[in-house]
């Protein structure tokens, strides 16, 4: 099991949840994160920190979003489990289900 980041995160990353996760496990895409899910150890730190509530635990990831669990653990099927986000920055691609949206807007609060 493992934490999932889901559409509410596209075109926001607001990196909350990066400087929260203990084990460096959460990947900065072009449009939004991505949690790799070998590496997260399940501790939940992320999800309470994310201001628009985009992370969901795996069996908790609502319906209209469920394809984003394939959308975190493809993102990874080229560069397998790189051992720590920081040491790479902005991956210069997303999954393929976020490459496709058109821009999201989001309030600002």
């Amino acid at each position: 099991m493992t934490y999932v980041i889901a559409q509410p995160c596209v075109d926001l990353k607001d990196l909350a949840c990066v400087d929260e996760c203990p084990v460096d496990c959460i990947y900065e895409g072009k449009r939004m994160l991505y949690i790799q899910p070998d590496e997260c150890v399940d501790c939940g730190a992320c999800e309470p920190v994310c201001p628009v509530e985009a992370i969901f635990y795996e069996d908790d990831t609502p319906p209209e979003w469920a394809e984003y669990y394939e959308a975190n653990v493809n993102f990874f099927d080229e560069m397998g489990s790189p051992g720590g986000a920081a040491k790479l920055g902005v991956i210069d691609r997303d999954h393929p289900i976020v490459a496709a949206l058109p821009p999201q807007i989001h309030d600002e609060h």
